[in-house]
Formats: structure tokens, sequence, C-alpha cells
């Protein structure tokens, strides 16, 4: 028998994390054209820094409010039907964006922006593990975040070297390509069976594995895994999420989003092109802002690559043993420039090195990996709006970091504040430690039986297997 073939799987998986390519460049888009809109008036109306401040935190508002929403409707419509109609809202607001005479069109714009955005999230991490056999779902669930940071280091390249127009259109661009290229990939096979539809989830994955691969033993799993016996009854969603496996895989992906942003990425990327303009050999803040973008795709494609080799639980403590030396060190550099200005002249390098070490160690694996065992963690009859709860976890605590961290670094100063993002990033440590199965290479079965300690649950974990010869 012929092997299942990767290349059909990457394209698909590439092709799906596109929308997440989309969304970072929405997000890399506020950075560079700050200047342009509150200081050069490029849209020919007064922006203040604080509504400047709203049309930056509207998108991730946006995103928290659709997660939810979101997860109910991929099971209703499909994942490639809910991600195409997601293009026309994305280009209302792209429209927004380019034609806004006001500051109110920006917002409604940047929010729709992040509604479209946040749905992408959950329907792309879930389509690519769907899609993916064993030996490649570590690699395509790490397509996600490569494409989220891949899009915003598009965005801060075009925000730094273009006007404001072209710009706004070569970001309004990028979700009509995604339209063209996905338009011809095809459904999830797990949501297919879901539906009962085995013919068109046989054909899925005859695309996926190749058309001389035998697909039987594969398709027999899913509709194990996704199909109830005629005597068991339909149960309710809201039911099956307060199961006690399901609502531990939930702690384990909220638990894990949250500490992803609350651990500091956003103020290390806050500070950063300030510490590179004050100690930096001169380099301008576009310069360093790309510098720092284009390092997070590098390290990014790195954690792709070995994370099926590694494992994910090795390199979340990695990740946060390192996230939390670096904002120690960043603390102690605020607290000494506060105390004594002249003292940090001779250690600039120290600032430096703790921003690249943070960003090279988070891209390896808090970037990442939260996205990938969101999608592994949880059966298939919870797995859309479970993956949804987790992600507004995601986003709602990004939005309260940008939004309370300017506070409380004017509260009680620079060097405390990254302290306490170091304390919640031992707090990460210990928690991956303790609490965070490895998921690799293992089934959806296994991971379950991992969840329950080893015990046999007294919810099925699976349903009555249904097969087909």
């Amino acid at each position: 028998m012929s092997r299942a073939k990767v290349l059909p799987q990457y394209i698909a998986g590439l092709s799906a994390a596109f929308g997440a390519f989309c969304m970072g460049a929405s997000m890399g888009w506020s950075s560079p054209v700050e200047t342009k809109l509150t200081t050069d008036r490029d849209y020919n109306f007064d922006i203040s820094g604080d509504q400047f401040g709203w049309i930056s935190s509207l998108l991730t508002l946006g995103a928290t409010l659709v997660c939810i929403p979101v997860g109910f409707v991929i099971d209703w419509v499909g994942r490639k039907p809910t991600m195409l109609g997601l293009i026309p809202p994305y280009m209302v607001g792209w429209i927004l964006m380019i034609f806004a005479n006001n500051v109110i069109m920006l917002y409604f714009g940047r929010f729709i922006l992040g509604v479209c955005g946040g749905a992408f999230c959950v329907c792309a991490s879930m389509y690519s593990t769907e899609i993916s056999t064993l030996e490649t779902r570590g690699l395509l669930g790490s397509f996600f975040q490569l494409n989220t940071v891949s899009g915003i280091l598009y965005g801060y390249i075009v925000g730094g070297y273009c006007p404001l127009l072209t710009i706004n259109i070569l970001c309004a661009i990028l979700p009509i390509i995604f339209a063209v290229v996905h338009f011809f990939m095809p459904e999830s096979p797990v949501y297919l069976a879901m539906k009962g539809r085995q013919d068109d989830a046989t054909k899925s994955l005859k695309w996926l594995r190749g058309q001389d691969f035998d697909v039987t033993p594969e398709l027999n799993k899913i509709l194990q895994d996704t199909t109830k016996s005629d005597d068991e009854p339909q149960q309710n969603i809201f039911k099956l999420l307060l199961r006690p496996i399901t609502l531990k895989g939930i702690s384990i992906a909220v638990i894990l989003q949250a500490l992803q942003q609350w651990t500091g990425i956003n103020a290390i990327m806050f500070y950063s092109t300030s510490i590179f303009e004050d100690v930096g050999a001169g380099l301008s803040g576009r310069i360093c802002t790309i510098l720092i973008g284009a390092t997070q795709v590098i390290m990014t494609l790195v954690a792709a690559l070995i994370v099926d080799k590694a494992g994910r639980r090795i390199l979340l403590l990695i990740s946060s043993f390192f996230m939390a030396v670096t904002t120690t060190l960043m603390g102690v550099y605020f607290q000494m420039k506060e105390n004594d200005p002249a003292s940090v002249t001779s250690i600039g390098w120290l600032p430096i090195t703790s921003i690249l070490v943070f960003i090279v160690f988070f891209s390896i694996g808090f970037g990442p990996v939260p996205w990938l065992i969101m999608a592994e963690v949880f059966t298939e009859d919870v797995k859309s709006v479970a993956g949804s709860i987790a992600g507004t976890s995601n986003w709602l605590s990004a939005f309260l970091v940008t939004l309370l961290f300017p506070i409380l670094k004017n509260a009680i100063g620079s060097a405390p504040t990254f302290w306490i993002f170091a304390g919640i990033a031992v707090v990460a440590f210990v928690y991956c430690l303790l609490c965070v199965p490895e998921t690799k290479g293992k089934s959806i079965h296994e991971i379950q039986l991992m969840l329950s300690g080893g015990k046999k649950s007294e919810e099925p974990i699976e349903a009555a297997p249904q097969t087909i010869s």
C-alpha cells in the first residue's frame, strides 16, 4: 500500500492558515501608521493619541466577541464555507479603512477586521488539525502562528515604506488572495463525517492523502470518533461541555491561551522600538520593528519544524523559563535607569539582548504551542465550541493587557511591571510542568485517557464505532 502524501496536507493547511496572515497584517498595520495618522494627518482629519489607542485595540475586542459564536457556525455550515464567508465582511472592513473620512469609520473598520480575523483563528486552527495525519499534525498546527507573525512582518514592512493608501490596499488584497486559493481546497473530512457525508469525506481524504492511498482505516476511525450509535441519545452541547474530561481540556487550553498574553509579549513589543532607538547603534524605529518581526517569523518556523520531534510540553517549559529570565532582566534595567540613568550607559546590550532572547523563546513555545494544543485536547463533539472558548481567552487577554499595560506602568513604574510579567512566566513554567500533558504523536483517544488520569471515564470518550468496508 502506498504511503500518505504530505504535500497536499501542507498546501491545504497553509491555505487555511493564510487567513491568519490576513489577521497578522491587520495587527502589524497599527505600529507603523501611528505617526501617519496622529501627526501627519494622512486621513485629512485629526486623530488624537487616545483615539488611535482605540483604533488599535478595537481589533482585539472584535476578535474576542466573535470566537464563541463562530464555534457554533463552523459546526453548522462547515469549516471551509465559514472561512470563505468571512471574505465579504473582511472587504467591508478594509473599504472603511481606505475611504474613512472620520474616526468612527476607522473604529468600525478595525472592529470588523478583528471579528473576521478572530473567526479565522478558530477556523484555521481546527481545519489544520482535522486534515492532518498524526505525523504532520504538529507542523500543520503551527502554520497558524507562523502565518500570524508573517502577516505582522508584512504589515511592518509595507507600513514602514509605503504611503497610507498603498498600505491599506496591499492589506485589503490579502483576503481576496485567500478566497481564490482556498476555494479549491477540500472541506475537513472530520466535518463531513460528522454530517454523515461519508462519500464526500472519502473524496476529501483521497485529495489529502493521495488517490492511491487506502483511506478506509482512517475514515473508520473518524466515523468512530464522530458518529453516535442509533441507541445513543443526542446530548446538549452544554452538557457535553460539562463532562469532567472536557472541563479539564478547557481549563488547560484557556489557561495556556491566557498565559500566552499575560507573560508580556505585547509589553515587550511596545517597548522594543524605543529601546533599540536609545541604545541600538542608531537603528531607526522602522528597521528595529522589522528586525523584531523577522526574528519572530524565523523562530516560529523553527518551532514548526521541531514541534513534532521535541514535543509540545518541553517547548512550553523552555519558553516560559527564558521569558521569566528576560523579563526579570528588563525590570532590572529599568530600575537601574530610574535610580541612576548614567549607570545604564555601559549596559546598552542588556535590554537589546533581553528583547531578542524573549522573542526567540516566546516564538518557539508560547507563541505557536497553545494554538496547537487547543486543537488537540477536545473530542470532535465539543471541539468547535470548546476551542472557541479558548480562543476568546486569548483575545480577551490581549485586549486587557493592551488596555492595562500603560496604566500599570504609570502607576507602579516600568520595573515592577516587568517583574509582574516575570512572575507570571514562573507560574506558566510551574503550570506546564505539573498540569499540561504531552500530546505529541497521540490520538484523541490517548489524549482523553491522559486527561482522565489514565482511568476510564464515566462518559464515553468515543462514540460507538461505525465502519465501512
